[in-house]
């Protein structure tokens, strides 16, 4: 029985699962809160201010950007974000 899982296992897994959800969707708002202040800064700043990683932030920046939420004007250096109205 070692390899099966619980359903209390199980449970736990999925509300982990809409937790991480939950705070992803939180760090996204604050990103394009961020961004919408601040168009120039780089994910490093955003990382800093957020108390999260830059991978993290840069993951959340790939997600906004296919939900065409935002787009990046510019090179890395010396460009910026711009929002997108939905």
């Amino acid at each position: 029985m070692a390899g099966k899982t619980s359903s209390k296992q199980a449970k736990h897994a999925k509300s982990a699962n809409k937790s991480s959800e939950k705070s992803s969707e939180k760090s996204s708002e604050k990103i394009l809160r961020f961004l919408l202040v601040s168009p120039s800064l780089s994910a490093r700043e955003i990382a800093e201010r957020l108390g999260i990683t830059g991978r993290a932030v840069e993951k959340q920046l790939a997600a906004l950007k296919a939900q065409n939420r935002i787009r990046r004007v510019g090179p890395a250096k010396g460009g910026h974000w711009e929002i997108i109205d939905g």
